[in-house]
């Protein structure tokens, strides 16, 4: 692969977790510029110029990452997970986003009021065998984790019914009499009857930012991966941060103040201190305590660290 060869990026092409993405790079320095449009399939992003992006579903940027056609990507973890075994040998995950939450779960008919638990599904499903010669039907579009989880629970009298549209309307439709699928609140599945098995969480997913290690890599697209990273984990590293600053001539009271707060993750600047924002209200308590004012409280916009542990973690895993 040419030196040259810019960073790809998979980033989804519509929909709220496009949005979610979008704002989520801006916020961190990089705007996204669509090429050809509103209605173009590639973009660039501001301050990493040699970049690429493919705007694509997050089905197919899952898979691309999977497949090593893209170099980043950011999609459900989810649809990562129904990659198959062996994806953490593919597929790295850098940094969970915050933001397109949804929990994969098993859910069951309300009127099953004996059903509450997966062992209740595994006596359902042998009743149901015995009473008429076929497996439990269980409507999922995640059919690798949901035959992973079945597994683990010991339940094998059952087949999977493969959904194309609204799996939560299988078992009114009588298609299923289970199903597993994504949800964020569980309204949707409350207003088609179901409920969630209390130990029916397959995966507690959210958006990933997630590296491809089938991909070919060079050392320059490494160094825009770090340019990245370097830019994301600043962003939200002084998310939490609060910087206090207080008059040169009482360092002496102040310091002696908030020394116990180093010990809690602060760090000395100039007649201030940089402390979490959880400690906000306990320094200032000390600074008045000790009689210092005025201080004042500013928030950075960035708070950049020397070393990323997600990049040096890609590169541990790249050979280049």
């Amino acid at each position: 692969m040419s030196d040259t060869a810019p960073l790809t990026i998979g980033l989804p092409s519509k929909g709220r977790l496009k949005e979610q993405a979008e704002a989520w790079l801006a916020d961190c320095g990089f705007a996204l510029r669509i090429d050809g449009g509103e209605r173009g399939y590639r973009a660039r992003l501001s301050n990493l110029p040699d970049v690429q992006v493919q705007l694509i579903s997050a089905g197919d940027i899952a898979a691309a990452l999977d497949a090593g056609e893209v170099h980043l990507g950011v999609t459900g973890e989810d649809l990562l997970r129904e990659r198959g075994e062996g994806l953490d040998s593919r597929v790295l995950l850098l940094r969970a986003l915050g933001f397109g939450r949804a929990d994969l779960v098993v859910a069951a008919p309300q009127s099953w009021i004996d059903v509450e638990t997966m062992a209740d599904v595994e006596e359902v499903a042998a009743a149901h065998v015995a009473r008429t010669g076929r497996r439990l039907r269980v409507a999922t579009k995640y059919l690798v984790q949901t035959r992973a989880f079945f597994a683990r629970a010991g339940i094998a009298d059952y087949r999977i019914v493969e959904s194309s549209g609204a799996t939560e309307g299988a078992p009114a439709a009588g298609a299923a009499e289970l199903i597993v699928d994504i949800t964020t609140t569980g309204a949707t599945l409350r207003a088609n009857g179901l409920k969630v098995l209390a130990d029916g969480l397959i995966l507690k997913s959210q958006a990933q930012l997630a590296a491809s290690l089938a991909a070919g890599w060079t050392a320059d697209q490494l160094g825009s991966v770090r340019r990245l990273m370097g830019a994301v984990e600043a962003r939200a590293r002084a998310q939490r941060l609060s910087l206090l600053t207080w008059p040169a001539d009482q360092d002496a009271r102040a310091e002696a103040a908030t020394e116990p707060f180093l010990a809690r993750g602060a760090t000395r600047r100039a007649s201030g201190l940089l402390a979490e924002g959880r400690d906000l209200l306990d320094v200032a308590a000390a600074l008045a305590q000790a009689r210092v004012g005025p201080v004042s409280v500013t928030h950075p916009e960035f708070a950049f660290e020397p070393d990323s542990p997600a990049v040096d973690a890609l590169a541990g895993r790249l050979t280049l």
